[in-house]
């Protein structure tokens, strides 16, 4: 069965904050603890890096059967055989990426504060659809702002809702009452002194709100 016909998000989405040393250790933690799909992102231009970490954890996931996404770079994603691919406004369209990723890949698309957006890529055939940020994210600290209501109103659109930016073990049980199937983190879950508790304690929100 691929990658994309098994899936069904809900709970911790994690997304790497690359570069670090530590970086397969802590996503095992992550994904130890919970985490049900993996991100990789790293925006430095060291190609043979990214390569070797992406394929890397492409192996990580595969032995979790969790999908691992790869941000931004179609290629790198399928060089290393990932689940698929996270595209921004600026990262190619969805068609592009279709054709060179397969039917099967996963692919999710980042909408901001865009009903619209929403909209216009849960008919061009988006895998999830992501908002955000809904906090002051330590990541992207300018990023738009969403609000709760975009994930009500989105959830006519029949796909899987990532919340993301600013997410803590605190705020995000409201983006979970308010439609969100993902909470994707960053900070609160790779800068915690303990990834894989952190993980867990993302990952028992779900099974307390909206069960």
């Amino acid at each position: 069965m691929s990658a994309r016909a098994r899936f069904a998000l809900r709970g911790l989405y994690a997304i790497s904050d690359g570069p670090r040393g530590d970086l397969l250790e802590a996503c095992a933690a992550a994904l130890e603890g919970g985490a049900r799909i993996l991100q990789y992102r790293d925006k430095t231009c060291d190609a043979l890096r990214r390569f070797d970490e992406a394929r890397a954890l492409q192996a990580l996931c595969a032995r979790f059967d969790v999908p691992l996404i790869v941000n931004d770079d179609v290629e790198l994603a399928a060089a290393v055989g990932a689940a698929g691919v996270h595209l921004g406004e600026d990262d190619g369209d969805l068609a592009s990426a279709r054709a060179r990723l397969g039917a099967r890949a996963i692919i999710g698309v980042s909408c901001y504060d865009s009903l619209e957006r929403a909209r216009h890529f849960a008919a061009a055939g988006a895998d999830y659809l992501a908002f955000g940020a809904f906090f002051p994210s330590p990541t992207k600290p300018h990023a738009r702002r969403a609000t709760l209501d975009l994930l009500r109103d989105a959830r006519s659109f029949g796909k899987p809702l990532v919340a993301i930016g600013g997410i803590t073990i605190d705020n995000a049980p409201s983006l979970i009452e308010a439609g969100a199937d993902g909470v994707a983190v960053i900070s609160a879950l790779f800068n915690a002194q303990d990834v894989r508790a952190a993980a867990q304690a993302f990952a028992s929100l779900f099974d307390a709100v909206r069960s």
